[in-house]
Protein backbone atom coordinates (compact mmCIF):
# COMPACT_ATOMS: atom_id res chain seq x y z
CA UNK A 1 0.00 0.00 0.00
CA UNK A 2 1.73 3.67 -0.70
CA UNK A 3 2.29 5.94 1.74
CA UNK A 4 0.03 8.96 1.07
CA UNK A 5 1.93 10.94 3.50
CA UNK A 6 5.56 10.23 1.89
CA UNK A 7 5.89 13.30 -0.66
CA UNK A 8 7.03 10.77 -3.48
CA UNK A 9 4.17 8.51 -3.38
CA UNK A 10 2.03 11.65 -3.06
CA UNK A 11 3.31 12.97 -6.59
CA UNK A 12 3.00 9.35 -7.87
CA UNK A 13 -1.06 9.73 -7.23
CA UNK A 14 -0.54 13.06 -8.64
CA UNK A 15 1.24 12.41 -11.96
CA UNK A 16 -1.67 9.55 -12.05
CA UNK A 17 -4.23 12.02 -12.01
CA UNK A 18 -2.06 14.13 -14.53
CA UNK A 19 -2.63 11.56 -16.41
CA UNK A 20 -6.17 11.85 -17.20
CA UNK A 21 -7.95 13.49 -19.81
CA UNK A 22 -11.64 14.75 -20.25
CA UNK A 23 -12.38 11.47 -22.18
CA UNK A 24 -11.05 9.25 -20.29
CA UNK A 25 -13.61 6.29 -20.48
CA UNK A 26 -13.49 3.66 -17.88
CA UNK A 27 -12.27 0.46 -17.71
CA UNK A 28 -15.43 -0.57 -15.66
CA UNK A 29 -18.41 1.19 -13.84
CA UNK A 30 -20.58 4.11 -14.85
CA UNK A 31 -19.15 7.12 -14.21
CA UNK A 32 -17.59 9.76 -16.29
CA UNK A 33 -14.23 10.64 -15.39
CA UNK A 34 -15.11 13.84 -13.98
CA UNK A 35 -17.72 12.14 -12.02
CA UNK A 36 -14.97 9.96 -10.59
CA UNK A 37 -12.52 13.17 -9.52
CA UNK A 38 -15.53 14.28 -7.94
CA UNK A 39 -16.33 11.31 -6.23
CA UNK A 40 -12.55 10.62 -4.84
CA UNK A 41 -13.25 14.36 -3.32
CA UNK A 42 -16.08 13.24 -1.19
CA UNK A 43 -13.63 11.49 1.21
CA UNK A 44 -11.54 14.11 1.09
CA UNK A 45 -14.24 16.51 1.74
CA UNK A 46 -15.59 15.06 4.61
CA UNK A 47 -12.40 15.38 6.85
CA UNK A 48 -11.52 19.05 5.00
CA UNK A 49 -15.07 20.65 4.74
CA UNK A 50 -17.19 18.30 6.62
CA UNK A 51 -19.66 21.12 6.67
CA UNK A 52 -20.73 19.94 2.75
CA UNK A 53 -21.87 16.38 4.36
CA UNK A 54 -24.73 15.26 6.33
CA UNK A 55 -23.30 13.54 9.41
CA UNK A 56 -24.92 9.69 10.42
CA UNK A 57 -26.58 9.26 13.07
CA UNK A 58 -26.08 6.91 16.10
CA UNK A 59 -27.55 3.81 14.30
CA UNK A 60 -25.71 4.49 10.76
CA UNK A 61 -22.86 5.19 13.04
CA UNK A 62 -23.01 2.05 14.41
CA UNK A 63 -23.38 -0.18 11.67
CA UNK A 64 -20.84 1.98 10.00
CA UNK A 65 -18.08 1.40 12.33
CA UNK A 66 -18.73 -2.59 12.85
CA UNK A 67 -19.48 -3.69 8.99
CA UNK A 68 -17.93 -1.27 6.64
CA UNK A 69 -15.01 0.06 8.42
CA UNK A 70 -13.16 -2.90 8.42
CA UNK A 71 -13.51 -3.22 4.56
CA UNK A 72 -12.57 0.47 3.97
CA UNK A 73 -9.44 0.90 6.15
CA UNK A 74 -8.74 -2.52 6.02
CA UNK A 75 -5.56 -3.30 3.41
CA UNK A 76 -7.63 -5.47 0.89
CA UNK A 77 -8.12 -3.96 -2.44
CA UNK A 78 -11.40 -2.92 -3.48
CA UNK A 79 -13.23 -5.50 -6.08
CA UNK A 80 -14.76 -3.84 -9.36
CA UNK A 81 -18.04 -2.28 -9.16
CA UNK A 82 -17.84 -2.29 -5.32
CA UNK A 83 -21.35 -0.93 -3.99
CA UNK A 84 -21.54 3.12 -3.41
CA UNK A 85 -22.79 4.82 0.12
CA UNK A 86 -25.17 7.21 -1.60
CA UNK A 87 -23.15 10.46 -0.18
CA UNK A 88 -20.53 9.33 -3.08
CA UNK A 89 -22.98 9.01 -5.66
CA UNK A 90 -22.50 11.69 -8.06
CA UNK A 91 -25.12 12.04 -10.62
CA UNK A 92 -24.34 14.91 -12.85
CA UNK A 93 -21.80 15.71 -14.96
CA UNK A 94 -18.81 18.00 -13.13
CA UNK A 95 -15.92 20.26 -14.40
CA UNK A 96 -13.37 18.25 -14.66
CA UNK A 97 -10.34 20.66 -14.44
CA UNK A 98 -11.96 22.27 -11.16
CA UNK A 99 -12.29 18.74 -9.60
CA UNK A 100 -9.18 17.40 -10.85
CA UNK A 101 -7.73 20.45 -8.91
CA UNK A 102 -9.06 19.97 -5.89
CA UNK A 103 -8.21 16.45 -5.90
CA UNK A 104 -4.71 17.27 -6.73
CA UNK A 105 -4.95 19.67 -3.43
CA UNK A 106 -6.18 18.00 -1.37
CA UNK A 107 -3.47 14.83 -2.03
CA UNK A 108 -1.14 17.81 -1.54
CA UNK A 109 -2.89 18.73 1.84
CA UNK A 110 -3.23 15.48 3.31
CA UNK A 111 0.42 14.71 2.56
CA UNK A 112 1.84 17.93 4.03
CA UNK A 113 -0.29 17.73 7.34
CA UNK A 114 1.41 14.22 7.63
CA UNK A 115 0.62 11.13 9.56
CA UNK A 116 0.95 12.91 12.96
CA UNK A 117 -2.07 14.91 11.94
CA UNK A 118 -3.99 11.85 11.41
CA UNK A 119 -3.19 9.31 14.04
CA UNK A 120 -6.37 9.09 16.20
CA UNK A 121 -7.56 11.47 14.05
CA UNK A 122 -12.09 11.26 14.32
CA UNK A 123 -13.39 10.04 10.63
CA UNK A 124 -16.53 11.53 9.63
CA UNK A 125 -18.35 7.69 9.57
CA UNK A 126 -15.61 5.90 11.61
CA UNK A 127 -15.03 7.10 14.78
CA UNK A 128 -11.16 7.32 15.44
CA UNK A 129 -8.42 6.55 13.22
CA UNK A 130 -4.85 5.19 13.20
CA UNK A 131 -2.43 7.08 10.87
CA UNK A 132 -2.24 3.84 8.91
CA UNK A 133 -6.39 3.34 8.64
CA UNK A 134 -6.52 6.73 6.99
CA UNK A 135 -3.75 5.59 4.92
CA UNK A 136 -5.47 2.88 3.54
CA UNK A 137 -8.61 4.35 3.11
CA UNK A 138 -6.74 7.34 0.72
CA UNK A 139 -4.92 4.66 -0.87
CA UNK A 140 -7.43 2.53 -1.84
CA UNK A 141 -9.76 4.25 -3.29
CA UNK A 142 -7.16 6.25 -5.35
CA UNK A 143 -5.51 2.93 -6.65
CA UNK A 144 -8.90 1.93 -7.20
CA UNK A 145 -10.41 4.65 -9.14
CA UNK A 146 -6.99 5.27 -10.94
CA UNK A 147 -6.87 1.89 -12.23
CA UNK A 148 -10.63 2.00 -13.25
CA UNK A 149 -9.87 4.85 -15.81
CA UNK A 150 -6.17 3.06 -16.69
CA UNK A 151 -3.77 5.50 -15.16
Amino acid sequence: MQDVFNAKESQIYIDRINNLTPFAVPLWGKMSVDQMLAHCNVTYEMVYEPQKHKSPGGLAKFILKKFVKPKVVGEKAYSKNSPTSPQFLIKERQDFILEKKRLIGFIQKTQQLGREAFDGKESFSFGKLKAQEWNNMFAKHLNHHLDQFGV
